[in-house]
């Protein structure tokens, strides 16, 4: 096929609609406001802020090794890590943004030891952010995707907006009024739901402005993809040892052995199962007996995309939307993607869990 030829040939492959019919987020927004009774234009306002945000990351993480922003501040966060310059700037971009727009009034990251509230005299301050500005960080000096992970709650009744405290933010996943995430790989994706779906976008950073490229995604209900970093394989539960010998078995009836694809960016492991069928697991093991995801801005919001999009989430054991929070910076593992993958990893624990 010459040039010409695919220059001029439609793209068949193209997830969504063509790009002289294309919808920008905040139009995509403002027509969900007369679908949903929590759509308010203050909710509306903070989807747009996030947004903003991001654009700013994408601009920063672009030029990272021209402007000073790449490697580590030579300091220790909250969890522990090793802070990378991109994730203090992350948290502040956001912090800057949602502090601006005013609809926010309480905002939980990953980068920060506390809940930060945000004094507001507006009566829109009715919404609580969490979120992991920068997922995967320690990848950007190598030039592998990274990610921002949010999900926004409603204040709950009884608390004062213009002086919210953590409490507030301690909800289980279940009350979620929406959540997503950002991706800034060879293209820039913001992916969200409110509850009616999932809905990607992509950044056309000629006009600055995210696209609607992936209406309603849905994950294949078949996969054989599984993300787990095999080196903690002898630190794993029996019964997941099990699950990850069953997958590398040989059986062409069930479509095995499964393919083992592991970036280690969260983000960028989900969101490739995500449209590809798959199951990302960070089970427990004997380091991190409790898992090492933070179920407040990394498991919850994801867990909602996934169970959005046809899939499932669990620990293992338990629904990860079900889980009670007890503290901003809670950890848990988690199994999530391909709800077939996910039922017989479970299966696979329970069943070693009855015969001890």
């Amino acid at each position: 096929m010459s040039p010409a030829d695919i220059s001029s040939s439609p793209s068949s492959s193209s997830p969504g609609p063509e790009r002289d019919n294309f919808k920008t987020l905040e139009q995509f927004i403002i027509e969900q406001q007369d679908r949903f009774p929590h759509s308010t234009g203050a909710f509306s306002r903070v989807l747009r802020d996030i947004g903003l945000a991001a654009k700013m990351i994408n601009r920063d993480m672009r030029q990272a090794g021209l402007i000073g922003v790449a490697g580590n501040t030579g300091t220790v966060n909250v969890q522990g890590e090793v802070q990378q310059k991109m994730d203090a700037l992350a948290h502040q971009e956001f912090v800057r943004a949602l502090r601006r727009g005013g609809e926010c009034c309480l905002i939980g990251s990953e980068e920060h030891a506390e809940a930060i509230p945000l004094s507001s005299n507006q009566e829109e301050g009715q919404y609580i952010v969490l979120l992991d500005p920068l997922d995967g960080s320690s990848n950007i000096d190598v030039c592998v995707s990274v990610g921002t992970i949010f999900s926004i709650y409603r204040l709950p009744d009884g608390y004062d907006q213009t002086e919210p405290d953590l409490d507030a933010a301690l909800q289980p996943g279940t009350e979620q009024v929406a959540a997503g995430y950002v991706v800034y790989g060879s293209s820039t994706m913001l992916v969200y739901t409110t509850g009616d779906g999932v809905n990607g976008f992509t950044l056309d950073p000629t006009i600055g402005e995210f696209l609607l490229s992936h209406p309603q995604l849905t994950t294949p209900d078949r996969a054989r993809i599984f993300s787990i970093n095999v080196g903690y394989y002898h630190s794993f539960e029996d019964g997941l040892r099990s699950y990850l010998d069953w997958l590398q078995e040989y059986d062409p009836e069930t479509d095995r052995p499964a393919k083992n694809r592991y970036i280690g960016s969260f983000v960028s492991d989900f969101h490739r199962n995500l449209l590809k069928g798959g199951i990302y697991m960070y089970p427990a093991t004997q380091g991190n007996p409790n898992g090492k995801l933070r179920l407040m801005y990394e498991a919850n919001p994801m867990a909602f995309i996934a169970e959005q999009a046809g899939g499932r989430a669990s620990d293992g054991h338990e629904r990860i939307l079900e889980k009670s929070p007890d503290t901003l910076h809670q950890r848990t593992p988690l199994l999530i993607g391909t709800e077939q993958m996910v039922r017989r990893a479970e299966a696979f624990l329970a069943e070693e869990h009855s015969a001890a």
